[in-house]
């Protein structure tokens, strides 16, 4: 399924187990503490009543963010309970390292050590880090697997988007973020449909079924990827009208498991909200004419692409993959014009949210979904240079390289409080990134490996 090497992954594996001490195992956010939240309620509780896990992180400090309180200790649902705009499958997808933490907590405490058996401690919290960081990797393995099979290119493309992209931020500084976790549940859709699409037997669309049901409860917006699949289909299906009574089918086992994968989640919103959906706070956000789709992608402050610039590395290729495929892979043209359909839909619903800058995070967050999509875009940029003059390779290195240290510098200037965190000032930033960064960086790496409380006591670091 990967199409890697024993070499190669065992090197790959090898390279990220050499970064977990990179991993930061800390809750800071409201976004964490939602997704953190419905893990430990589920787990201890057995309800998705989160007074208490809010109400302890509260207490704490963790979640004191202007406006915790009125939004998430105040209000309630129609059930009665305290809010939650999260969903469950990333508590799903983390609930197996959850496990062997809560295993930890009770030994350490069996030991005579103070460790609190209560869902809260370190143990859980660094379980939960720990599991999105390795769902991140298995995202970019799944990623080079599926740049391979298109393009036979997979492991470079795939090593540039992790160092290259806000991935890196979402597995390594902000792990309890949802992200990652989504990063790998479409990775893993994109990889199953690459292999359904073949025959698109039942049994192959009952998994795609599946892994769409895991896409919409890790993150609801991720639905919209099965757009993608959903347009080869019908091509398939208009290609193949004497397969039509077989394909239709198969369809019927793909959304039927679809739904029985769903009902977790269902099952939490009507405990939750009071029906099977969304709470309509989080529908009244949407304004479904997109009305900022350009602004996502081109504004100088919040845009995708200048907080990415390897996304445009990615979408031309994309583009090049749709537009003339690859003379060796005559079905690559389909799939690449499936994969500009999945980015474009993602371009459209982060347009349609009012909070479209997501101020305050670091990138444009609901993008890191699109991980597998930019391995691909990367991928075949790569090859396409790869077969073109010296000039387009040296080219495409250089641009690589800038979006590269781009990503990196951008984290630290972050992480540092060395920018504005609502909103990217260029000038400002590419000083710092090119300029200031680089007589400092020593000092930002020494912090963040032995002294990363720091980062959060002190808002800039003084320059030598």
């Amino acid at each position: 399924m990967l199409g890697l090497s024993r070499r190669e992954l065992a090197g790959l594996v090898a390279l990220f187990v050499a970064t977990l001490p990179a991993v930061t195992p800390r809750l800071y956010s409201s976004d964490e503490v939602q997704y953190f939240s419905y893990l430990r309620s589920l787990w201890f509780d057995h309800d998705v009543s989160f007074e208490n896990e809010y109400r302890y992180f509260y207490d704490r400090n963790v979640a004191r963010t202007p406006g915790f309180e009125a939004t998430f200790l105040e209000p309630s649902t129609p059930s009665g309970l305290r809010v939650n705009f999260g969903t469950i499958g990333s508590a799903i997808l983390w609930a197996p390292f959850y496990a062997l933490g809560d295993i930890a907590a009770r030994l350490a405490r069996a030991s005579g050590r103070e460790v609190a058996v209560d869902g809260f401690s370190q143990p859980y919290i660094v379980a939960v880090t720990y599991a999105s960081a390795l769902y991140g990797f298995l995202a970019i393995l799944l990623s080079a697997g599926v740049a391979r099979r298109v393009t036979g290119h997979g492991l470079a493309p795939a090593l540039i988007v992790w160092v290259g992209t806000p991935l890196l931020f979402y597995m390594y500084a902000a792990p309890p973020y949802s992200h990652a976790c989504s990063a790998f549940a479409v990775a893993l859709f994109v990889t199953i449909w690459l292999h359904v699409r073949n025959d698109w037997s039942p049994r192959g669309m009952a998994a795609l079924g599946a892994s769409a049901a895991l896409m919409a409860m890790v993150r609801e917006q991720d639905i919209f990827f099965a757009l993608g699949p959903a347009l080869d289909f019908g091509l398939t299906l208009n290609i193949r009208r004497v397969a039509f009574a077989g394909m239709a089918k198969a369809a019927l086992v793909g959304l039927a498991v679809f739904v029985v994968c769903m009902l977790p989640q269902l099952i939490a919103y009507q405990a939750l909200n009071g029906h099977p959906s969304p709470s309509k706070l989080v529908s009244r956000k949407m304004t479904w004419t997109a009305p900022h789709a350009l602004q996502v992608l081109f504004s100088p402050e919040h845009g995708f692409l200048f907080w990415t610039p390897l996304a445009v590395v990615a979408i031309a290729g994309l583009v090049a993959l749709a537009g003339r495929g690859l003379a060796d892979n005559t079905d690559a043209r389909r799939i690449g014009i499936c994969a500009l359909v999945m980015v474009a839909v993602q371009v459209y619903v982060s347009g349609s949210v009012e909070s479209w800058t997501v101020a305050g995070a670091f990138g444009q967050r609901r993008f890191v979904a699109l991980t597998v999509l930019l391995v691909l875009g990367v991928a075949t940029a790569w090859k396409l240079c790869a077969q073109a003059s010296p000039a387009a390779r040296y080219a495409l290195a250089l641009g690589v390289v800038f979006a590269i240290w781009w990503n990196v510098a951008m984290m630290a200037l972050f992480g540092a409080g060395m920018m504005d965190r609502q909103r990217l000032e260029l000038g400002r930033n590419t000083y710092d990134v090119f300029v200031t960064l680089p007589r400092i960086a020593p000092q930002i790496a020494y912090r963040y490996f032995a002294r990363r409380d720091s980062f959060y006591q002190t808002p800039r670091p003084e320059t030598p």
